[in-house]
């Protein structure tokens, strides 16, 4: 068990390590061209789409629970 944790640890700093970038070079690049508005609406559409789905399928599991009683 000590094996998986410091493992485990050792793993999550280096993935730190590795994502670590200097201020202004991702995210000027991505801001300056717009892109990061297409990906904002992207993931706001797939969130709203999700959240759309699972209120769908639980008026038609209450219907069925409602139909069954």
């Amino acid at each position: 068990m000590r094996k998986y944790i410091s493992l485990f640890i050792f793993f999550l700093f280096s993935a730190v390590q590795i994502m670590a970038q200097t201020p202004g070079d991702e995210t000027t690049a991505m801001e300056s061209h717009g892109k990061i508005y297409v990906v904002l609406a992207v993931c706001l559409t797939i969130l709203f789409g999700l959240i759309f789905y699972i209120i769908r399928i639980d008026r038609k599991v209450s219907e069925l629970e409602k139909k069954n009683d």
